[in-house]
This record gives structure tokens, sequence and C-alpha cells, in this order.
């Protein structure tokens, strides 16, 4: 994920620096600009991976930047993130139709925007493989979303879906439970990490007796997949 680059559009330098230090932290480069203008630039020059970007700019809004970016092939394809002191529902809801691919009230911690600026470049990565993964008799079909233990449909809710689907293509592994809150809760920073023991027991139930040993706790760090004992 780390060494992706991010343009922080901002007016006020104390918040981009404040910004640039959370995400360099975090292993990803950082951009700079403090109106439209620098931003279009660097933008075309650069390409970054990924736009934070303050609604409330001098001169041209932010707003403005993001419909003309959207509008544009070569950058309609570049996630944006609005930042905003606003956090009226209308114009959260004005930010989405622009097509901003996520919105962040100010003030905000750096933990949190770090974890939606991932959530959002997952959502914009490749789009994972749609063959079926099957481990043992074991078989989950992203394409139809179903689950299934020696050929019988399996119940189970959206979230033990989503944790199954990222542990079955991340085997061997151990996570921790907030590795777990960011891959499969997407950056929902209000979840909390109890919540993730809640659904792996609701997982392992789904799975049965004879597939429930493949989710491991690993004690001192969380859980992994795995087919060996």
């Amino acid at each position: 994920m780390s060494g992706k680059s991010i343009l922080i559009v901002d007016d006020e330098a104390p918040i981009r620096e404040m910004i640039a230090v959370a995400l360099e932290m975090a292993g990803y480069t950082c951009l700079e600009a403090e109106n439209t203008q620098q931003a279009h630039a660097c933008i075309v020059d650069r390409k970054p991976d990924l736009i934070l970007l303050d609604w409330m700019l001098p001169g041209t809004t932010g707003i403005e930047l993001a419909r003309r970016l959207k509008r544009d092939e070569l950058t309609a394809d570049i996630p944006i993130i609005m930042l905003t002191a606003k956090g009226e529902e209308d114009n959260k809801i004005q930010g989405l139709e622009v097509g901003a691919d996520d919105y962040i009230t100010k003030p905000f911690s750096p933990r949190e925007l770090v974890a939606r600026l991932k959530a959002v470049l997952r959502r914009a990565g490749p789009v994972d493989s749609e063959a079926p993964i099957e481990v043992a008799g074991l078989m989950l079909d992203p394409v139809s979303h179903r689950v299934t233990i020696d050929e019988s449909a399996a119940e189970m809710g959206p979230t033990e879906y989503r944790l199954l689907q990222f542990f079955m293509t991340h085997q061997e592994r151990a996570y921790t439970r907030g590795q777990l809150l960011d891959q499969v809760w997407g950056g929902n920073v209000y979840v909390e990490e109890r919540t993730v023991d809640v659904h792996i027991r609701r997982l392992r139930k789904a799975l049965g007796s004879k597939y429930e040993h493949l989710v491991q706790t690993v004690r001192g760090t969380g859980y992994r997949f795995s087919t060996k004992a």
C-alpha cells in the first residue's frame, strides 16, 4: 500500500503539514498545493494516487475542482477525499454527487484519516480476481457472493463473508484485530476491536465443526487462516 502519492490541497499550511506528517509516517509520498491552480498543475504533472481536497479554497473551490477532474477522462479515476469543516448533510451529498469518494469533517484524527485513505485506495485498486477460491471442501465464489461447504450452501452474514474472503485470499499470515478492521471494515474507525472477536466467533460457527479450525487464534497477535494445525 505504501509508496503511493497523495496530493494534499489546502490553503492552510499548518493543516497540510499535519496531514503530511501523518501520511509520511504511514509510508505515503506527499505532494502539496495551496489552491486549485497549483493542484491542477500538480495532478497533470505527477498523477497522484489520491487527492485530499479541501472544500473551502480561495478562488475556485475544491468542489469545482473535483467536478472538473471527474469530467476529464485523464483524471476521472483518481480517488478524491473531501476535507471540510462543514458537517451539514447537504454539503456531504453535494460532495459525493460530484464524484468524491469519501468525506472527512475537520477536526479529524490522523489515525482516522489514514484509515479512510487506505479504504478508498483499496476500493480504487485493481478488482479482485473473480475465480472461486477453494480450500479443502470450503468454496467461496466472489461473483455470486456464495460460500459452500462440501457442496451445501453456508449461511453467514455479509461481515463474516468479507472476513472469510479476506482470510482465504491472505492465507497463512497472522493479522492483528486492527489490521482486520482496516481490511474488512474499510477503515471505519468507530468499530471497536472487540467486534472482530464477535464476528470471528460467528464465522467459525458458520463454518461448522469440520472447518472452524481453519480460523486460528494467534495468542498475543490476532488471527490467521491456515490449513496447518
